[in-house]
């Protein structure tokens, strides 16, 4: 009986043992995930610094100080009273953007790092600010942004920590300022419509007169092309005119000449032609001109009319 429960003992000591070796193994292995460090001490002092992956200590001798993130961070400071050139009071909160690049170095180089860059933040955006007045402080985010991240950054590197950007999240002046700056960005405003309808507005005026300008040309060159149409026309109606003229005397002397062709082919005789020189003296004399020539022959043509006369006054006694 005594040897039974002997060995009974002595299984569940190895039990135990084996439990207690265990516990130890699995208390020695570590692993690091993606994006994270271990830093380990041995017996207080620094050790090493484990990367991602499957690690081993010894148990009681090595310990993991500190698990650090090797993501970028993101810390939001509370509003800081800052004064500006002109002395002006304001409040400026500031978003700090950080990644920490050493693990040794974040660990061992300041006690609270968080703390250091919120006060270090400070001091650097006050001594900013306070060379710029305040119409430069509101304009100039950019550079003051620039400006801290560079600081911040040299600071920061005994730290194990890399400041990758400085936004400057809200300015807050003064009540009685914000209320001086509605009213100047409201005045603006009402300058800039202002402006805007007097543009407009000479521009509408250019545009009628413009437009006036063009009903103009428009018409003085429907009057010029109706004028030289009308000149056209009536030059046409004159040459017609003169062409029908010219025509009418054509034919008039066309007749005149075929009268006198026929009166030479027939061969006329001197009683004939004595009688139509009498007959043209006649219409010449009953014209309405003022003096009549006589040509010298004129005698001798009524001599020849005086026996005609004779001749015919015989034949009609005759005749009775």
């Amino acid at each position: 009986m005594n040897a039974l429960l002997m060995s009974r003992g002595a299984q569940g000591f190895v039990i135990f043992l084996v439990f207690v070796a265990v516990v130890v193994i699995i208390s020695m292995i570590r692993i690091v995930p993606q994006a994270h460090a271990y830093v380990v001490e041995r017996l207080g002092t620094y050790q090493g610094t484990w990367s991602v992956g499957f690690h081993m200590k010894w148990p009681i001798v090595d310990k993991v100080a500190r698990k650090v993130s090797l993501k970028e961070q993101v810390v939001d400071f509370a509003p800081q009273p800052v004064i500006t050139k002109d002395n002006v009071t304001m409040r400026i909160d500031t978003v700090v953007f950080f990644q920490i690049t050493d693990p040794k170095l974040y660990c061992y180089g300041v006690e609270n790092p968080i703390s250091a860059i919120e006060n270090l933040t400070a001091t650097t955006l006050r001594n900013i600010i306070g060379d710029l007045e305040l119409d430069q402080t509101l304009t100039s985010r950019e550079t003051i942004n620039t400006r801290m991240r560079a600081t911040l950054d040299s600071a920061t590197d005994p730290w194990g920590i890399k400041i990758n950007r400085v936004e400057l999240k809200n300015i807050i002046p003064p009540a009685a300022i914000q209320e001086a700056m509605e009213k100047q960005m409201k005045a603006e405003r009402e300058r800039r419509e202002q402006i805007l309808r007097a543009e407009g507005e000479k521009k509408s005026a250019v545009l009628v007169a413009e437009g006036k300008k063009e009903a103009m040309i428009l018409g003085a060159e429907a009057e010029k092309q109706s004028a030289i149409l009308a000149a056209e026309a009536d030059k046409e109606a004159t040459i017609k005119r003169a062409q029908g003229e010219a025509e009418a005397i054509i034919a008039v002397q066309k007749a005149n000449a075929e009268g006198i062709r026929l009166l030479n082919e027939s061969a006329p005789s001197n009683q004939v032609l004595t009688i139509k020189s009498l007959e043209a003296f006649e219409k010449a004399a009953d014209g309405k001109a003022t003096k009549l020539i006589v040509p010298s022959e004129i005698a001798g043509i009524a001599g020849l009319v005086s026996s005609i006369t004779e001749t015919a006054a015989v034949t009609k006694s005759k005749t009775e």
